[in-house]
């Protein structure tokens, strides 16, 4: 792919280089006027504290390592709410976090301070998942309070499960509640509870996702091969099934990421959006895929008005092909054969004071076909009014060695409450951008 961007209604005001470390999730928090975006990365394992008051300016702080000794450690998710930062941690995610299958990790959450010295975060305590070789907790949902909703390993379950964390008091986090699907409980035998990146049958399984994102007093996850789920919260200690969505077949699958990606309620009107994940191209070739059709990914409107029916009304438009782009489309996009193509990260308000909660408008990472961004004024016609591809990569910031084509590749997106929207890479840096329409 030629090394240039592609815009539409996008304009490019910012980038910062991360100094190598490409990002993943990102957080913010205002303190005092000025906007720091904290970023969880993929293969350098620890956090990036960044300043982008003037977004045209990004001003890097510092990086907070985490262990060196645990080679095999994922810290790729964060959020950052009522000067307390959350930190993922988990592993077996080799294509993506550049280690090997058995290589050490701790599973669990790190607590750091961010309210004292918001650009230097004070470590305070460790919550540990009491799992193993699973996956650890993954994404998760805290927007200050008393609580933080985790997708998390388990002991004596299969896959992730719905996991809430009570971190009142931070230096010492406990479990307060929790809830799984039936066929989950793996009746003592944590060893069900390792699923392996690939595995086509534990990607379509019963599996949380999340984030677990909370509205009111209800929790809306995706569920990985069971769709979403609608939970009561509230009793936080006893949580209920209250509705579900099923998807797949025929939606998501095969070679593609998460089955029910991302679930998120808008703040002010009775739908979700809901979507399902598709795959970075780099890390796949025609050989693993040997020319197998690939289900189709979508990002789809959920009418929610009945909770025990969450109701699909209707599906996002195919990205638009930007003219001059090398290749015809997006599912035949190097590989030599159609991958798994199909949206990731999108942005959410989390009901957070300093991020943008528009409920007319959908900011969505997809993957190399770039940012996209969508109005969803009318939500049985979602209409696209936008997009941003950055530059493709002359080199991978990873040690591993990719079969698939060098793809520019979004990752997250997060929108501040001045409308400046920030986008990291799979390659590269940060951009900062603005939509023009």
């Amino acid at each position: 792919m030629e090394n240039r961007s592609y815009a539409k209604n996008v304009d490019l005001i910012g980038y910062h280089d991360l100094q190598g470390r490409p990002g993943f999730q990102m957080a913010m928090q205002v303190v005092d006027g000025r906007y720091y975006l904290y970023l969880a990365h993929f293969s350098h394992h620890g956090w990036t504290v960044m300043e982008v008051t003037d977004p045209s300016r990004p001003r890097f702080i510092r990086f907070v390592e985490a262990p060196r000794e645990l080679t095999g450690l994922s810290t790729c998710k964060i959020q950052v709410a009522d000067g307390l930062m959350i930190c993922s941690l988990g592993g077996q995610i080799p294509f993506l976090n550049g280690n090997e299958f058995g290589d050490p990790y701790i599973e669990g959450v790190y607590l750091f301070d961010v309210k004292t010295d918001p650009e230097n975060p004070t470590f305070l305590s460790r919550w540990d998942s009491g799992t193993t070789g699973g996956m650890g907790v993954h994404r998760f949902f805290y927007n200050g309070g008393r609580y933080a909703h985790l997708s998390s390993s388990a002991p004596g379950f299969s896959n992730m499960i719905y996991r809430i964390l009570d971190v009142s008091d931070p230096l010492h986090p406990s479990e307060a509640g929790r809830w799984w699907l039936p066929q989950q409980w793996a009746a003592g035998q944590p060893e069900k509870s390792r699923i392996k990146i690939g595995d086509v049958a534990g990607m379509d399984s019963a599996g949380a996702h999340g984030p677990p994102y909370v509205k009111g007093g209800h929790a809306y996850i995706s569920y990985g091969g069971e769709g979403m789920v609608i939970v009561d919260i509230s009793e936080v200690a006893v949580p209920k099934l209250v509705g579900q969505l099923k998807h797949q077949p025929p939606i998501s699958g095969g070679f593609g990421g998460a089955r029910c990606h991302t679930v998120l309620p808008l703040s002010h009107r009775p739908y979700a959006v809901m979507t399902t994940e598709g795959e970075r191209f780099s890390a796949l070739s025609r050989e693993m895929i040997k020319g197998a059709a690939q289900p189709m990914n979508m990002i789809g409107m959920v009418d929610v008005s009945d909770l025990a029916r969450p109701t699909l009304v209707s599906i996002f438009p195919y990205p638009e092909v930007p003219e001059g782009f090398p290749y015809r489309n997006f599912n035949d996009c190097g590989l030599g054969c159609p991958g798994p193509f199909g949206p990731h990260n999108i942005h959410e308000p989390h009901d957070h004071p300093d991020l943008e909660d528009r409920n007319d408008r959908i900011y969505c990472c997809y993957f190399h076909a770039g940012l996209r961004v969508y109005d969803i004024g009318d939500p049985f016609v979602p209409r696209e009014i936008a997009y941003y591809l950055p530059p493709g990569p002359e080199k991978w910031c990873f040690k591993n060695s990719y079969p698939g084509p060098m793809l520019s590749i979004t990752e997250d997106v997060i929108v501040d409450n001045r409308g400046n929207i920030f986008v990291d890479t799979f390659h590269g840096g940060l951009y900062a951008l603005r939509c023009t329409v």
